[in-house]
């Protein structure tokens, strides 16, 4: 499969499973929401989870996409690229998970709330960009 074609095909979608590596070399899955910019995929993630701390340690990842009826899905082989974690309800970081949600989700209806909460959370951008793409579509 031609990874433009994934690429637009994912593109189309919001919810995929990324899979990372784990230090002993198992895969683990997680399910996450996503946005397409310019052929890298954004995605929020927390600092203390599974998933990211296998990203620090290897940057390799897949990032798996199916169709809610089946049988038509990609499956696409890159490498994640994480922002620093949320700090300040001005960073950029921050900005980037305003961002995020509004393309993944709307309006909020309080921005300083949902800053704050990313803060909490300890929130982070990881993008993620393909470079080889299997699949059926």
């Amino acid at each position: 499969m031609e990874l433009p074609e994934a690429i637009n095909w994912a593109s189309e979608r919001r919810l995929g499973v990324l899979i990372t590596i784990r230090a002993d070399g198992r895969p683990q899955s997680s399910d996450v929401v996503y946005y397409v910019d310019d052929s890298v995929f954004c995605i929020s993630v927390t600092a203390d989870r599974a998933k990211t701390a296998n990203l620090r340690r290897d940057r390799r990842a897949v990032l798996h996409v199916s169709d809610e009826k089946a049988w038509s899905y990609v499956s696409l082989d890159g490498t994640v690229e994480l922002s620093p974690v949320t700090t300040s309800i001005d960073d950029a970081t921050s900005d980037a998970l305003v961002n995020y949600f509004e393309r993944v989700a709307g309006s909020h209806s309080d921005w300083d709330e949902y800053r704050q909460a990313m803060i909490d959370e300890r929130r982070l951008i990881a993008r993620f960009t393909p470079n080889h793409a299997t699949g059926y579509v």
